[in-house]
């Protein structure tokens, strides 16, 4: 080692040193950088889960779900392309019993419009899996997916594909004859949405952590409030029950059973809310009890979003508590839009508006819980 100078300035070599490097994921090779794209191309597929559960819930409430008797992931993708072809699936749907029960009134045309919701539902499923496996390979053969991230990324595509599964599961339990079923199950359509929502919860919480640099999440972690986020996720727990409710509700079409409120039938409980055996039936396939139950929920829900609210307000980071106020004025809409739902029997624009409700308040008590484990600092000056 050489003698320096005692009169040599301290910075003189320090121009000479290289410059710290940002973590892997905040570089920006050829301008781009693997942090943007990452995140454009889930934000792509997060609206696309967000169409899908749309259609979803409008091809549940034109009863369109069973138009299509076969699971075909491949060649299904192609409909009915000649007059042949349309008697051929038209008359797999006579032999099942929603045909022989509730449409035997239908024409080959008015077969047409339900098969067409039910295939565009199918054909968005392709389209989302499509995205996201172009998208993986695409940033895996570019070596552009970040230590740690080659497991997070697989994860939505990994769900995806079992989602897909699960929705022939479900289609499957209406798909009978001789059985006297006339829609898929409501348990089985509790378990597909749920996944939805978890999907779209995952992809959120990607979309988030990639909007901020990685430094700047490690920086912000160490002033996690633990407190406020503990009760942040059991918010978001109550919401997820609560939907997984509303599947219930919407499988055995018990929304249009009572369309009084508060009261139900004109009391606190419904009549005959008790009446299958076994009694644990009763929770999750008599219309008024699962109703009641979906109610109590949302009551609750809604006193929890209160206390969360005001404990949200206290936090010091000006963005956190605008993003829990942001999610009482949606919870605060979403109970009135509710009521709305029951007093009009459930009429598919209002019951549509209702599931898209869910949707953001689910993803803004999210966002909230994101904010308490990574608050965006502010300064005193603003």
């Amino acid at each position: 080692m050489s003698k320096r100078n005692i009169f040599e300035e301290v910075g003189a070599e320090a121009d000479t040193r290289p410059a710290a490097q940002p973590g892997m994921i905040d570089r920006k090779p050829g301008g781009g950088g693997a942090r943007r794209a990452i995140r454009a191309w889930l934000v792509v597929i997060f609206a696309l889960v967000v169409a899908m559960i749309v259609v979803g819930g409008l091809t549940r409430l034109t009863e369109s779900g069973l138009s299509i008797t076969e699971w075909r992931p491949v060649t299904g993708a192609i409909p009915p392309m000649t007059e042949s072809d349309w008697q051929a699936e038209f008359e797999k749907y006579r032999q099942i019993d929603q045909w022989r029960i509730m449409n035997q009134w239908m024409a080959l045309d008015d077969f047409k419009e339900i098969y067409w919701w039910e295939w565009g539902h199918r054909q968005l499923g392709r389209a989302i899996g499509l995205v996201w496996a172009a998208g993986f390979l695409v940033f895996l053969a570019a070596r552009k997916i970040p230590p740690g991230w080659t497991g997070r990324l697989l994860l939505p595509g990994v769900l995806g594909g079992l989602q897909g599964a699960v929705g022939w599961w479900m289609v499957a339990s209406g798909v009978t004859a001789g059985e006297g079923t006339v829609a898929v199950a409501s348990y089985r359509l509790a378990v597909h949405l749920g996944l939805a929502f978890v999907i779209l919860g995952v992809l959120g919480w990607y979309v988030l952590s990639l909007g901020r640099p990685e430094r700047d999440l490690m920086q912000a972690r160490r002033a996690k409030e633990t407190k406020l986020h503990g009760i942040a996720t059991g918010w978001l727990h109550l919401a997820f029950l609560q939907i997984l409710l509303g599947a219930l509700v919407a499988g055995i079409d018990a929304g249009r059973g009572f369309t009084d409120w508060p009261l139900m039938g004109g009391q606190f409980l419904p009549p005959d809310a008790a009446v299958l055996d076994p009694w644990w039936r009763n929770l999750f396939e008599s219309p008024g009890l699962v109703q009641w139950i979906h109610r109590m929920t949302g009551y609750a829900l809604l006193a929890y979003g209160i206390l969360a609210w005001r404990r949200g307000q206290g936090s010091a980071h000006p963005a956190t508590r605008s993003t829990f106020s942001a999610a009482m004025a949606a919870l605060a809409l979403q109970v009135v839009l509710g009521v709305i739902t029951v007093l009009y029997a459930a009429p598919w624009q209002i019951a549509i508006l209702h599931q898209v409700l869910a949707m953001g308040l689910f993803m803004l008590i999210l966002r909230a819980r994101f904010l308490c484990a990574y608050p965006v600092a502010t300064s005193i000056r603003g």
